[in-house]
């Protein structure tokens, strides 16, 4: 699941008529192009790309999916705006709620795990060996962390954890940061464990509804 609905805001002389995700880069690739890649070559068939803010141009880019060999009968890269519910809609209010609401979709698939992924990221990763990694660790969630110099440790979202890499406790921008391992926000979940934090999440009384947040 690729969120890609985020304004961003501190790039906005380039974001003011298109979602972040879809912004040029290199002359001949788009920002998404990365998270998009790095899914095929690890061996992901089905991608959901959620989209809010400004999808026109972004959604005409991802079209079929052909251009990342996506475009297939089973599975393939599917586009996730909010839509009308019988019980009402809504604008996704966080990353976490984004997935929430798209549920229905993952459930039509049933996977064993759910990678949660940024479509705003430039980087290039194998998100195989960290799924060998999370089953190795029999873990609930797998978070994938970039070590930052410290002194700058202050700037990132900071998962302090024990040698084994268990996570004890994460710090949003600390003042005085404990580690330096920054969350690079990609997350793996065990499907069953994913659903039942999402739904516990959207009944909570003023969440946040995001990932690094509350989930």
């Amino acid at each position: 699941m690729l969120l890609a609905g985020g304004q961003g805001s501190r790039l906005y002389s380039l974001t003011k008529n298109l979602a972040k995700p879809a912004v040029p880069f290199g002359g001949k690739y788009r920002i998404i192009d990365f998270p998009l890649s790095n899914c095929v070559n690890s061996g992901i068939d089905t991608v959901g790309v959620l989209t809010q803010y400004q999808p026109l141009v972004l959604n005409e880019y991802i079209g079929s999916g052909q251009p990342w060999d996506l475009d297939r009968q089973e599975g393939g890269v599917f586009v996730l705006p909010p839509y009308q519910k019988s019980s009402g809609s809504d604008w996704y209010t966080g990353t976490a709620n984004a997935i929430y609401q798209n549920l229905p979709f993952i459930e039509r698939y049933d996977p064993e795990y759910v990678l949660i992924l940024s479509g705003d990221h430039i980087y290039k990763m194998d998100y195989e060996k960290m799924l060998k990694f999370h089953k190795e660790k029999e873990a609930d969630c797998t978070i994938a962390v970039l070590q930052v110099p410290m002194e700058e440790a202050s700037r990132f979202g900071i998962m302090n954890a024990y040698e084994d890499g268990q996570i004890y406790e994460f710090e949003e921008k600390p003042a005085n940061p404990k580690s330096n391992l920054a969350s690079m926000g990609i997350y793996i979940f065990s499907w069953n464990k994913l659903r039942e934090y999402l739904e516990q999440d959207a009944k909570t009384p003023g969440s946040a509804n995001d990932f690094g947040k509350n989930i």
